[in-house]
């Protein structure tokens, strides 16, 4: 069964993880997003994300579902907050019977979070601040 959720709450990849192993899985493919400095010439110093919860949570069930129809497992966390560098901000966990279709899910859950999945980012950066996804 999967495990979505966003909140202020620091990210516990450890904890994650272990929501992911299971006798019945072979492959387990993880991505840890992080706070980054540099964008291309672009410095940012810190982001502040935001969540629609409602409608980010059933878009979130809507990319899972499918994953978990076919025999996989989901586990993705989100922080919303004021974040500074290096802190964690997303995590997607997919486990599988096999390692290519754990890769291809968890690449497939983090880009159809990216683009459908009402959460922004404010990003302090060192000339202004920039809205985003």
């Amino acid at each position: 069964m999967h495990y979505l959720r966003i909140s202020d709450d620091v990210i516990d990849v450890g904890d994650l993880y272990q929501q992911l192993v299971d006798p019945q899985y072979g492959g387990i493919d993880m991505f840890v997003g992080t706070v980054r400095q540099w964008t291309g010439d672009i410095e940012t110093t810190k982001i502040e994300y935001s969540a629609y919860h409602p409608m980010a949570e059933r878009q979130l069930e809507k990319i899972a579902a499918p994953i978990e129809e076919k025999g996989g497992r989901v586990v993705v966390a989100h922080r919303t907050g004021l974040l500074k560098l290096t802190d964690i901000a997303v995590f997607v966990g997919v486990a599988a019977p096999h390692r290519a279709e754990a890769f291809q899910w968890c690449q497939h859950v983090i880009d159809t979070l990216k683009q459908e999945v009402p959460i922004w980012k404010k990003e302090y950066d060192t000339d202004k601040v920039r809205w985003g996804n």
